[in-house]
Protein backbone atom coordinates (compact mmCIF):
# COMPACT_ATOMS: atom_id res chain seq x y z
CA UNK A 1 0.00 0.00 0.00
CA UNK A 2 1.23 3.36 -0.85
CA UNK A 3 -0.33 5.44 1.79
CA UNK A 4 -1.05 4.37 5.35
CA UNK A 5 -0.80 7.96 7.72
CA UNK A 6 0.71 5.68 10.12
CA UNK A 7 4.17 5.03 7.99
CA UNK A 8 4.33 9.52 7.97
CA UNK A 9 6.05 8.58 11.78
CA UNK A 10 8.70 6.09 10.31
CA UNK A 11 9.60 8.50 7.50
CA UNK A 12 10.05 10.99 9.66
CA UNK A 13 12.22 8.97 12.06
CA UNK A 14 14.40 8.61 8.99
CA UNK A 15 14.00 11.42 7.78
CA UNK A 16 14.80 13.67 11.50
CA UNK A 17 15.56 11.08 14.06
CA UNK A 18 16.13 13.48 16.58
CA UNK A 19 13.61 16.28 15.74
CA UNK A 20 11.01 16.67 18.50
CA UNK A 21 8.11 14.84 17.67
CA UNK A 22 5.24 15.05 21.25
CA UNK A 23 5.69 17.01 24.29
CA UNK A 24 3.06 16.62 26.97
CA UNK A 25 2.63 19.85 28.69
CA UNK A 26 0.95 17.34 31.58
CA UNK A 27 3.76 14.76 32.14
CA UNK A 28 6.84 16.44 31.10
CA UNK A 29 7.46 13.97 28.44
CA UNK A 30 9.27 14.54 25.25
CA UNK A 31 9.60 12.16 22.20
CA UNK A 32 12.22 12.20 19.57
CA UNK A 33 10.71 10.78 16.01
CA UNK A 34 12.83 7.82 16.70
CA UNK A 35 11.18 7.47 20.34
CA UNK A 36 7.64 8.17 18.76
CA UNK A 37 8.15 5.56 15.98
CA UNK A 38 9.04 2.63 18.15
CA UNK A 39 6.07 3.18 20.53
CA UNK A 40 3.41 3.26 17.37
CA UNK A 41 5.40 0.17 16.58
CA UNK A 42 4.68 -1.47 20.19
CA UNK A 43 1.04 -0.45 19.56
CA UNK A 44 0.60 -1.73 16.62
CA UNK A 45 2.37 -5.44 17.57
CA UNK A 46 0.73 -5.29 20.66
CA UNK A 47 -3.00 -4.84 19.23
CA UNK A 48 -2.19 -7.51 16.54
CA UNK A 49 -1.16 -10.08 19.21
CA UNK A 50 -4.39 -9.50 21.30
CA UNK A 51 -6.41 -10.89 18.00
CA UNK A 52 -6.61 -7.24 16.16
CA UNK A 53 -7.51 -7.96 12.04
CA UNK A 54 -7.24 -5.43 9.71
CA UNK A 55 -10.73 -3.10 9.72
CA UNK A 56 -11.17 -3.91 13.62
CA UNK A 57 -12.16 -0.49 15.25
CA UNK A 58 -10.05 0.33 18.31
CA UNK A 59 -11.83 2.98 20.54
CA UNK A 60 -9.78 5.33 22.75
CA UNK A 61 -11.37 7.34 25.77
CA UNK A 62 -8.27 9.28 26.64
CA UNK A 63 -7.44 12.99 27.56
CA UNK A 64 -4.67 14.09 25.30
CA UNK A 65 -1.38 12.83 25.43
CA UNK A 66 1.37 10.58 23.96
CA UNK A 67 -1.42 8.06 24.61
CA UNK A 68 -3.55 9.23 21.88
CA UNK A 69 -0.86 10.04 19.19
CA UNK A 70 0.67 5.95 19.84
CA UNK A 71 -1.98 4.46 19.41
CA UNK A 72 -3.84 6.49 16.44
CA UNK A 73 -0.50 5.99 14.78
CA UNK A 74 0.29 2.43 16.04
CA UNK A 75 -3.55 1.19 14.82
CA UNK A 76 -3.41 2.77 11.36
CA UNK A 77 0.18 0.51 11.18
CA UNK A 78 -2.12 -2.37 11.15
CA UNK A 79 -4.69 -1.83 9.51
CA UNK A 80 -7.02 -1.25 12.60
CA UNK A 81 -10.02 1.89 12.39
CA UNK A 82 -9.61 4.34 15.09
CA UNK A 83 -12.98 5.62 16.83
CA UNK A 84 -12.04 8.41 19.08
CA UNK A 85 -14.95 9.41 21.53
CA UNK A 86 -15.61 12.34 22.84
CA UNK A 87 -15.09 11.97 27.04
CA UNK A 88 -17.94 14.21 28.18
CA UNK A 89 -20.30 11.67 27.01
CA UNK A 90 -22.27 9.52 29.27
CA UNK A 91 -22.44 6.21 29.77
CA UNK A 92 -25.36 5.61 27.15
CA UNK A 93 -23.97 7.70 24.55
CA UNK A 94 -21.16 5.90 24.51
CA UNK A 95 -22.20 2.95 24.45
CA UNK A 96 -24.35 3.92 21.20
CA UNK A 97 -21.16 4.77 19.37
CA UNK A 98 -19.56 1.46 20.35
CA UNK A 99 -22.10 -0.61 19.13
CA UNK A 100 -22.85 1.90 15.95
CA UNK A 101 -19.19 1.60 15.29
CA UNK A 102 -18.31 -2.00 15.99
CA UNK A 103 -15.43 -1.55 18.42
CA UNK A 104 -13.95 -4.73 20.44
CA UNK A 105 -11.46 -3.20 21.85
CA UNK A 106 -11.02 -0.10 23.98
CA UNK A 107 -8.18 2.03 24.85
CA UNK A 108 -9.10 4.24 28.16
CA UNK A 109 -7.56 6.13 30.99
CA UNK A 110 -7.80 6.55 34.35
CA UNK A 111 -10.26 9.39 34.64
CA UNK A 112 -12.94 7.62 32.88
CA UNK A 113 -12.46 4.34 35.34
CA UNK A 114 -16.17 5.14 36.27
CA UNK A 115 -18.10 5.18 33.08
CA UNK A 116 -16.16 2.39 31.48
CA UNK A 117 -16.36 -0.14 34.80
CA UNK A 118 -20.41 1.00 34.15
CA UNK A 119 -19.93 -0.24 30.23
CA UNK A 120 -18.48 -3.43 30.91
CA UNK A 121 -21.03 -4.21 33.83
CA UNK A 122 -23.37 -4.25 31.24
CA UNK A 123 -22.10 -7.52 29.15
CA UNK A 124 -22.99 -7.78 25.58
CA UNK A 125 -25.90 -5.17 26.10
CA UNK A 126 -23.72 -2.25 26.58
CA UNK A 127 -20.82 -3.04 24.23
CA UNK A 128 -19.30 -5.39 22.07
CA UNK A 129 -15.86 -4.80 23.79
CA UNK A 130 -14.08 -7.42 24.57
CA UNK A 131 -10.64 -6.37 25.30
CA UNK A 132 -10.51 -3.34 27.53
CA UNK A 133 -6.61 -1.73 27.83
CA UNK A 134 -5.85 0.81 31.07
CA UNK A 135 -3.62 3.97 30.94
CA UNK A 136 -2.27 4.94 34.21
CA UNK A 137 -0.85 3.69 37.17
CA UNK A 138 -1.25 -0.04 37.87
CA UNK A 139 -2.89 0.84 41.37
CA UNK A 140 -5.72 2.41 39.67
CA UNK A 141 -6.41 -0.53 37.02
CA UNK A 142 -10.10 -1.91 36.92
CA UNK A 143 -9.42 -5.80 37.22
CA UNK A 144 -11.07 -6.11 33.86
CA UNK A 145 -8.65 -4.56 32.28
CA UNK A 146 -4.90 -4.48 31.09
CA UNK A 147 -2.20 -2.34 31.21
CA UNK A 148 -1.31 -0.14 28.20
CA UNK A 149 2.38 -0.40 29.72
CA UNK A 150 2.51 -3.97 29.82
CA UNK A 151 1.27 -3.96 26.12
CA UNK A 152 3.73 -2.11 25.45
CA UNK A 153 6.44 -3.70 27.02
CA UNK A 154 5.69 -6.86 25.78
CA UNK A 155 5.32 -5.93 22.55
CA UNK A 156 8.12 -5.66 19.50
CA UNK A 157 9.55 -2.48 18.61
CA UNK A 158 10.29 -3.77 14.94
CA UNK A 159 9.48 -1.68 11.46
CA UNK A 160 5.76 -2.95 10.81
CA UNK A 161 4.96 -3.77 7.13
CA UNK A 162 1.48 -2.16 6.29
CA UNK A 163 -1.39 -4.26 4.39
CA UNK A 164 -3.44 -1.33 4.53
CA UNK A 165 -3.75 2.07 3.30
CA UNK A 166 -5.35 4.32 0.49
CA UNK A 167 -9.04 3.75 0.61
CA UNK A 168 -9.01 1.28 3.66
CA UNK A 169 -10.69 3.37 7.13
CA UNK A 170 -8.47 4.94 8.74
CA UNK A 171 -10.95 6.47 11.59
CA UNK A 172 -14.66 7.13 11.80
CA UNK A 173 -15.18 10.37 13.77
CA UNK A 174 -18.59 10.78 15.57
CA UNK A 175 -20.27 14.31 15.32
CA UNK A 176 -21.32 16.36 17.67
CA UNK A 177 -25.37 15.05 17.66
CA UNK A 178 -26.13 18.17 18.37
CA UNK A 179 -29.00 17.70 16.56
CA UNK A 180 -29.76 13.97 17.42
CA UNK A 181 -28.12 10.79 17.66
CA UNK A 182 -24.58 11.58 16.44
CA UNK A 183 -23.40 9.78 12.89
CA UNK A 184 -20.28 8.36 12.20
CA UNK A 185 -17.97 10.46 9.89
CA UNK A 186 -15.83 8.00 7.87
CA UNK A 187 -12.35 8.43 6.59
CA UNK A 188 -9.72 6.48 4.87
CA UNK A 189 -5.93 6.45 4.78
CA UNK A 190 -6.70 9.08 1.42
CA UNK A 191 -8.80 11.27 2.63
CA UNK A 192 -7.02 11.60 5.43
CA UNK A 193 -4.01 12.15 3.38
CA UNK A 194 -5.50 15.07 1.26
CA UNK A 195 -6.82 16.36 4.63
CA UNK A 196 -3.81 17.20 5.36
CA UNK A 197 -2.14 17.83 2.24
CA UNK A 198 -4.29 20.38 1.05
CA UNK A 199 -4.26 22.37 4.94
CA UNK A 200 -0.54 22.33 4.79
CA UNK A 201 -0.01 23.95 1.24
CA UNK A 202 -2.83 26.52 2.09
CA UNK A 203 -2.11 27.45 5.72
CA UNK A 204 1.30 29.16 7.40
CA UNK A 205 2.50 26.04 8.85
CA UNK A 206 6.28 25.09 7.86
CA UNK A 207 8.54 22.16 9.38
CA UNK A 208 9.80 22.86 12.67
CA UNK A 209 7.06 24.46 13.78
CA UNK A 210 5.94 23.78 17.18
CA UNK A 211 1.98 23.61 17.23
CA UNK A 212 -0.19 23.22 20.08
CA UNK A 213 -2.90 21.12 20.47
CA UNK A 214 -5.23 22.55 22.77
CA UNK A 215 -8.65 21.26 21.82
CA UNK A 216 -9.76 17.27 22.23
CA UNK A 217 -7.82 14.95 20.06
CA UNK A 218 -11.38 13.22 19.32
CA UNK A 219 -12.24 16.42 17.46
CA UNK A 220 -11.40 16.66 14.01
CA UNK A 221 -9.90 20.30 14.80
CA UNK A 222 -7.80 18.94 16.75
CA UNK A 223 -6.95 15.79 14.74
CA UNK A 224 -6.12 17.25 11.52
CA UNK A 225 -3.51 19.68 13.12
CA UNK A 226 -2.09 16.92 15.18
CA UNK A 227 -1.64 14.38 11.52
CA UNK A 228 -0.49 17.48 9.63
CA UNK A 229 2.17 19.07 11.63
CA UNK A 230 3.63 15.29 12.14
CA UNK A 231 3.48 15.15 8.22
CA UNK A 232 5.40 18.25 8.11
CA UNK A 233 8.20 17.08 10.61
CA UNK A 234 7.27 19.80 13.39
CA UNK A 235 6.48 19.48 16.92
CA UNK A 236 2.96 18.67 18.38
CA UNK A 237 2.58 19.95 21.89
CA UNK A 238 0.07 18.66 23.65
CA UNK A 239 -2.23 20.00 26.97
CA UNK A 240 -4.43 17.53 28.02
CA UNK A 241 -7.29 20.07 28.18
CA UNK A 242 -7.66 23.84 27.33
CA UNK A 243 -6.69 25.83 30.02
CA UNK A 244 -6.67 29.67 29.45
CA UNK A 245 -3.91 30.66 32.37
CA UNK A 246 -1.64 27.55 31.29
CA UNK A 247 -2.10 28.70 27.98
CA UNK A 248 -0.29 31.82 28.11
CA UNK A 249 2.95 30.17 29.60
CA UNK A 250 2.93 27.41 27.27
CA UNK A 251 3.27 29.91 24.55
CA UNK A 252 6.61 31.32 25.84
CA UNK A 253 8.39 27.92 27.85
CA UNK A 254 7.61 26.24 24.62
CA UNK A 255 8.51 28.88 21.85
CA UNK A 256 4.85 27.91 20.17
CA UNK A 257 4.66 29.24 16.62
CA UNK A 258 1.03 28.27 15.60
CA UNK A 259 -2.03 26.98 17.93
CA UNK A 260 -6.03 26.44 17.02
CA UNK A 261 -8.48 27.72 19.11
CA UNK A 262 -12.40 28.38 18.95
CA UNK A 263 -13.56 31.99 19.33
CA UNK A 264 -15.01 31.11 23.07
CA UNK A 265 -11.24 30.40 24.38
CA UNK A 266 -10.26 32.99 22.69
CA UNK A 267 -12.49 35.21 25.39
CA UNK A 268 -11.33 33.13 28.25
CA UNK A 269 -8.17 33.55 27.23
CA UNK A 270 -8.42 37.54 27.30
CA UNK A 271 -9.32 37.70 31.28
CA UNK A 272 -6.16 35.97 31.78
CA UNK A 273 -3.64 37.80 30.12
CA UNK A 274 -1.23 39.83 31.08
CA UNK A 275 0.89 42.11 28.47
CA UNK A 276 4.01 42.26 31.33
CA UNK A 277 4.16 38.44 31.74
CA UNK A 278 3.34 36.45 28.76
CA UNK A 279 5.82 36.03 25.83
CA UNK A 280 4.10 35.57 22.50
CA UNK A 281 7.29 36.12 20.29
CA UNK A 282 7.57 33.01 18.83
CA UNK A 283 3.61 32.84 18.26
CA UNK A 284 2.93 33.92 14.30
CA UNK A 285 -0.72 33.44 14.24
CA UNK A 286 -3.33 31.95 15.64
CA UNK A 287 -5.90 29.90 14.26
CA UNK A 288 -9.85 30.17 15.21
CA UNK A 289 -13.22 28.39 13.86
CA UNK A 290 -16.25 25.73 15.23
CA UNK A 291 -18.04 29.22 14.76
CA UNK A 292 -17.82 32.36 13.09
CA UNK A 293 -15.42 35.17 14.90
CA UNK A 294 -16.63 38.50 16.61
CA UNK A 295 -14.84 40.71 14.11
CA UNK A 296 -14.33 42.95 17.55
CA UNK A 297 -12.11 40.06 19.20
CA UNK A 298 -9.90 39.80 15.96
CA UNK A 299 -9.41 43.71 16.63
CA UNK A 300 -8.67 42.96 19.79
CA UNK A 301 -6.03 40.26 19.37
CA UNK A 302 -4.39 42.41 16.31
CA UNK A 303 -3.88 45.24 19.20
CA UNK A 304 -1.81 42.57 20.76
CA UNK A 305 -0.02 41.94 18.18
CA UNK A 306 -1.72 38.06 17.75
CA UNK A 307 -2.92 37.29 14.55
CA UNK A 308 -6.06 35.89 14.00
CA UNK A 309 -6.74 33.24 10.89
CA UNK A 310 -10.61 32.55 10.76
CA UNK A 311 -10.64 28.72 9.48
CA UNK A 312 -14.15 26.90 8.49
CA UNK A 313 -14.41 22.93 8.18
CA UNK A 314 -16.69 20.20 9.65
CA UNK A 315 -15.83 16.84 10.33
CA UNK A 316 -16.92 15.55 7.30
CA UNK A 317 -14.38 17.52 5.22
CA UNK A 318 -11.22 15.72 7.27
CA UNK A 319 -11.23 19.32 8.68
CA UNK A 320 -10.36 22.00 5.96
CA UNK A 321 -12.74 23.94 4.01
CA UNK A 322 -12.04 27.96 3.83
CA UNK A 323 -8.93 29.38 5.14
CA UNK A 324 -8.13 32.99 5.78
CA UNK A 325 -4.38 33.84 4.73
CA UNK A 326 -2.11 36.34 6.19
CA UNK A 327 -2.19 38.82 3.79
CA UNK A 328 -5.92 38.84 4.02
CA UNK A 329 -6.44 38.10 7.91
CA UNK A 330 -6.90 42.14 9.26
CA UNK A 331 -8.51 43.64 5.88
CA UNK A 332 -10.98 41.02 5.65
CA UNK A 333 -11.82 40.55 9.50
CA UNK A 334 -15.05 38.44 9.65
CA UNK A 335 -14.34 36.41 6.76
CA UNK A 336 -13.22 32.72 6.85
CA UNK A 337 -11.18 33.57 3.94
CA UNK A 338 -11.22 31.10 0.18
CA UNK A 339 -11.34 27.64 -0.39
CA UNK A 340 -8.26 25.81 0.69
CA UNK A 341 -5.83 24.44 -2.25
CA UNK A 342 -7.12 21.20 -2.74
CA UNK A 343 -11.02 22.04 -2.08
CA UNK A 344 -13.28 23.61 -3.89
CA UNK A 345 -16.24 25.54 -2.68
CA UNK A 346 -19.51 26.85 -3.79
CA UNK A 347 -22.55 28.69 -2.16
CA UNK A 348 -25.43 27.88 -3.61
CA UNK A 349 -29.41 28.99 -4.09
CA UNK A 350 -32.29 26.18 -2.87
CA UNK A 351 -31.91 25.22 -7.05
CA UNK A 352 -28.42 24.42 -6.68
CA UNK A 353 -27.14 26.95 -8.61
CA UNK A 354 -24.19 29.37 -7.76
CA UNK A 355 -25.50 32.67 -5.65
CA UNK A 356 -24.52 35.89 -7.00
CA UNK A 357 -21.82 37.69 -4.82
CA UNK A 358 -23.17 38.79 -1.51
CA UNK A 359 -26.37 36.48 -2.06
CA UNK A 360 -26.90 33.98 1.17
CA UNK A 361 -26.98 30.89 0.38
CA UNK A 362 -25.77 26.66 1.53
CA UNK A 363 -21.69 26.27 1.60
CA UNK A 364 -20.90 22.75 -0.83
CA UNK A 365 -17.53 21.93 -0.22
CA UNK A 366 -15.48 19.15 -2.62
CA UNK A 367 -12.32 17.76 -2.27
CA UNK A 368 -10.32 14.17 -2.36
CA UNK A 369 -10.47 15.01 1.40
CA UNK A 370 -14.38 14.73 1.97
CA UNK A 371 -15.43 11.89 3.89
CA UNK A 372 -16.31 7.95 2.30
CA UNK A 373 -19.50 8.33 3.84
CA UNK A 374 -21.47 7.96 7.24
CA UNK A 375 -21.43 4.45 8.82
CA UNK A 376 -24.45 2.68 8.58
CA UNK A 377 -26.49 5.74 7.46
CA UNK A 378 -26.25 5.26 3.42
CA UNK A 379 -29.62 7.51 3.23
CA UNK A 380 -27.79 10.59 5.79
CA UNK A 381 -24.90 10.18 2.91
CA UNK A 382 -26.82 10.19 0.03
CA UNK A 383 -28.69 13.43 1.56
CA UNK A 384 -25.40 15.01 2.10
CA UNK A 385 -23.07 14.27 -0.78
CA UNK A 386 -24.69 14.90 -3.89
CA UNK A 387 -22.37 14.53 -7.24
CA UNK A 388 -19.58 14.50 -5.32
CA UNK A 389 -20.45 17.57 -3.58
CA UNK A 390 -20.67 18.33 0.54
CA UNK A 391 -23.89 19.39 1.44
CA UNK A 392 -22.73 21.48 5.06
CA UNK A 393 -25.94 22.54 6.09
CA UNK A 394 -24.27 26.16 6.60
CA UNK A 395 -25.18 29.40 5.16
CA UNK A 396 -22.71 31.99 3.65
CA UNK A 397 -22.17 34.72 1.27
CA UNK A 398 -19.41 34.82 -1.22
CA UNK A 399 -18.25 38.17 -2.56
CA UNK A 400 -17.02 38.67 -5.78
CA UNK A 401 -13.34 38.15 -4.92
CA UNK A 402 -14.30 34.75 -3.57
CA UNK A 403 -14.32 35.16 0.26
CA UNK A 404 -16.64 33.64 2.47
CA UNK A 405 -18.47 34.82 5.23
CA UNK A 406 -20.22 31.60 7.23
CA UNK A 407 -23.40 33.21 8.41
CA UNK A 408 -25.37 30.40 10.46
CA UNK A 409 -26.54 26.83 10.07
CA UNK A 410 -29.16 26.37 7.91
CA UNK A 411 -31.60 24.88 11.14
CA UNK A 412 -30.62 27.64 12.80
CA UNK A 413 -31.55 30.40 10.58
CA UNK A 414 -34.35 32.92 11.79
CA UNK A 415 -37.73 33.63 9.41
CA UNK A 416 -39.24 36.58 10.69
CA UNK A 417 -41.78 38.43 8.38
CA UNK A 418 -40.64 36.51 5.64
CA UNK A 419 -36.72 38.03 5.84
CA UNK A 420 -34.17 35.47 6.99
CA UNK A 421 -32.38 36.35 9.87
CA UNK A 422 -28.70 34.69 10.74
CA UNK A 423 -28.16 35.17 14.34
CA UNK A 424 -24.56 35.26 14.02
CA UNK A 425 -24.55 38.54 12.99
CA UNK A 426 -26.65 39.20 15.56
CA UNK A 427 -24.39 37.73 17.91
CA UNK A 428 -21.54 39.87 16.31
CA UNK A 429 -22.93 43.22 16.93
CA UNK A 430 -23.82 42.46 20.89
CA UNK A 431 -20.88 40.69 21.24
CA UNK A 432 -18.73 44.13 20.73
CA UNK A 433 -20.75 45.93 23.87
CA UNK A 434 -18.80 46.15 27.11
CA UNK A 435 -20.04 44.28 30.28
CA UNK A 436 -21.15 40.78 27.69
CA UNK A 437 -18.92 38.22 28.38
CA UNK A 438 -21.06 35.76 25.81
CA UNK A 439 -24.42 35.57 23.49
CA UNK A 440 -26.35 33.19 21.88
CA UNK A 441 -29.10 33.85 19.57
CA UNK A 442 -32.25 31.78 18.70
CA UNK A 443 -35.43 32.05 17.55
CA UNK A 444 -38.88 32.39 19.38
CA UNK A 445 -42.37 32.21 18.31
CA UNK A 446 -44.56 35.57 17.71
CA UNK A 447 -47.67 36.02 17.13
CA UNK A 448 -47.06 38.70 14.57
CA UNK A 449 -43.54 37.99 13.12
CA UNK A 450 -43.92 34.08 13.05
CA UNK A 451 -40.66 34.01 14.36
CA UNK A 452 -38.37 36.55 15.80
CA UNK A 453 -34.52 36.92 17.83
CA UNK A 454 -34.32 36.40 21.31
CA UNK A 455 -30.85 36.97 22.76
CA UNK A 456 -29.03 35.22 25.49
CA UNK A 457 -26.93 36.59 27.05
CA UNK A 458 -23.82 36.03 29.62
CA UNK A 459 -23.16 39.31 31.23
CA UNK A 460 -19.96 40.51 33.39
CA UNK A 461 -21.74 42.02 36.13
CA UNK A 462 -25.80 43.46 36.41
CA UNK A 463 -25.26 47.26 35.11
CA UNK A 464 -26.02 45.18 31.73
CA UNK A 465 -30.07 45.41 31.32
CA UNK A 466 -32.24 43.95 28.71
CA UNK A 467 -32.90 47.76 27.59
CA UNK A 468 -28.83 48.62 27.49
CA UNK A 469 -28.49 45.23 24.75
CA UNK A 470 -31.47 46.35 22.93
CA UNK A 471 -30.16 49.98 22.81
CA UNK A 472 -26.68 49.07 21.82
CA UNK A 473 -27.85 47.04 18.52
CA UNK A 474 -30.53 49.16 17.96
CA UNK A 475 -29.05 51.19 14.58
CA UNK A 476 -26.18 48.58 14.37
CA UNK A 477 -29.00 46.15 12.64
CA UNK A 478 -32.02 46.63 10.38
CA UNK A 479 -35.05 46.46 12.76
CA UNK A 480 -36.22 43.07 11.55
CA UNK A 481 -32.86 41.60 12.86
CA UNK A 482 -33.11 43.50 16.01
CA UNK A 483 -33.48 40.85 19.16
CA UNK A 484 -36.99 41.67 20.66
CA UNK A 485 -35.86 40.17 23.98
CA UNK A 486 -33.30 39.49 26.10
CA UNK A 487 -32.88 36.30 28.65
CA UNK A 488 -29.44 36.20 30.73
CA UNK A 489 -28.23 33.46 32.14
CA UNK A 490 -24.76 31.87 33.87
CA UNK A 491 -23.38 29.53 31.06
CA UNK A 492 -23.93 29.59 27.34
CA UNK A 493 -24.29 25.36 26.79
CA UNK A 494 -21.25 24.57 24.28
CA UNK A 495 -20.20 21.03 23.03
CA UNK A 496 -16.43 20.19 23.42
CA UNK A 497 -15.55 22.19 20.65
CA UNK A 498 -17.02 25.54 21.67
CA UNK A 499 -20.14 25.16 19.24
CA UNK A 500 -23.22 26.58 21.13
CA UNK A 501 -25.78 23.83 21.76
CA UNK A 502 -28.81 25.81 20.55
CA UNK A 503 -31.34 23.46 20.85
CA UNK A 504 -30.66 23.16 24.42
CA UNK A 505 -30.94 26.74 24.54
CA UNK A 506 -34.34 26.79 22.55
CA UNK A 507 -35.54 24.08 25.09
CA UNK A 508 -34.30 26.16 28.34
CA UNK A 509 -36.41 29.40 27.09
CA UNK A 510 -39.30 27.54 25.46
CA UNK A 511 -41.32 29.57 27.33
CA UNK A 512 -40.35 32.50 26.12
CA UNK A 513 -42.65 34.69 23.08
CA UNK A 514 -41.80 37.58 21.50
CA UNK A 515 -44.95 39.20 22.43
Amino acid sequence: MEHNIGQWVAKRALLNPNSEAIVDITSGQRQTYVELEARCNQVGNGLVAGGLAKGDRVATLLMNGPEFVETFFGAAKVGGVIVALNWRLVADELSFILNDSGAFTLVFGTAFNEVVAELQSRGTDGTKVTRWIHVGDAADRPDFAEGYEDMISTSSSAPIVSTAGDDDLLFIMYTSGTTGLPKGAMHSHNTSMWGCLTANVTADTRYGDNYLICLPLFHVGALNPMLSIINLGGTATIMSEFDPVKIWEVFGEEKITVTLAVPAMLQFMLLTYDKDTHDTSSLRWVMSGAAPVPVSLIETYAAMGIEIHQVYGLTETCGPACLISPDDALDRAGSTGKEFFFTRVRVVNEAGDDCGPDEPGEVLVKGPHIMVGYLNREDATAESIVNGWLRTGDVAVMDADGFVYIQDRVKDMIISGGENVYPAEIENAIFGMEGVNEVAVIGIPSEKWGESPLAVVVRADDSVTEDAVLEHVSGKLARFKQPKKVEFTEVIPRNPTGKVLKRVLRDQFADVSAE
